[in-house]
């Protein structure tokens, strides 16, 4: 089969070869915009995944409890790493407490967003509006990870997603 080449308005080509395997193979370019580069680069991202939340949910206690925000990623190289992007909003709390926030991998926590949101030393409601964090991981699997958030009250009640206030959570899949 001869390579496919598709030639510059001014100068030089880029040329696209068959691989050398039996079979048909399918090519797929992307349909608007954007680069197409499948070579697993140090960096490059992979794939992205998002997930959102809008649910409010309130918490009166110490015990960590589950906000609603998850999201799974399969990584396609054990050397991956992932790249978690959380925002939480629409937070309050009433009262003289506090918020803590902490990001798990599986069952396993990873990462503190917050320990002390909201804190003011006053009995006053607060809308303190949004938690977030960045946290680049090392799953070292290429099995479903899920990655999700928790949520703890240190005495009075505290609050997500209040008025429906949209939560994400975004995994990026980087090459290692």
């Amino acid at each position: 089969m001869s390579p496919l080449r598709l030639t510059g308005s001014t100068s030089g080509y880029s040329q696209l070869d068959a691989p050398a395997v039996a079979g048909d193979q399918t090519f797929t370019l992307p349909g608007t915009g954007g680069t197409l580069d499948r070579l697993n680069r140090a960096g490059n991202v992979l794939q992205v995944v998002n997930a959102t939340y809008s649910t409010a949910e309130s918490k009166g206690s110490a015990t960590y409890a589950d906000t609603g925000l998850t999201a799974s990623i399969t990584p396609t190289s054990a050397s991956s790493k992932v790249l978690v992007v959380v925002h939480h909003n629409g937070c309050g709390k009433v009262n003289n407490t506090f918020m803590g926030l902490k990001l798990l991998r599986g069952s396993t926590d990873i990462a503190k967003l917050d320990d002390t949101a909201g804190y003011t030393n006053t009995t006053t409601a607060n809308r303190f509006g949004s938690v977030s964090i960045s946290y680049l991981d090392s799953p070292a699997t290429t099995s479903a990870v899920t990655y999700k958030t928790q949520f703890n009250a240190d005495a009075a009640t505290v609050f997500l997603q209040l008025n429906s206030s949209v939560s994400t959570i975004t995994l990026y899949e980087i090459a290692a």
